[in-house]
């Protein structure tokens, strides 16, 4: 039995594997049906992921200016 490979930061195989699952979500045309899927369900739950993000902004020295969001 071979020794695993430890590829380190930056890992070649992951970075392949993550390409090939985005690329056949693409191709498979359900993109935008993922994407409602994802929004929140209820008023109650944009609350509790809006809280969530206060909360990680609130430990970062400072926004990135070049991501714009509603």
């Amino acid at each position: 039995m071979s020794k695993p490979v430890n590829e380190g930061e930056g890992s070649r195989t992951a970075a392949r594997a993550y390409n090939k699952g985005v690329k056949k979500t693409v191709a498979s045309g359900a993109v935008a049906q993922k994407a409602r899927n994802a929004k929140p369900k209820s008023e109650q739950e944009k609350q509790k992921l809006r809280e969530a993000e206060q909360a990680g902004k609130a430990r970062a020295k400072e926004e990135d200016p070049a991501v714009k969001r509603d």
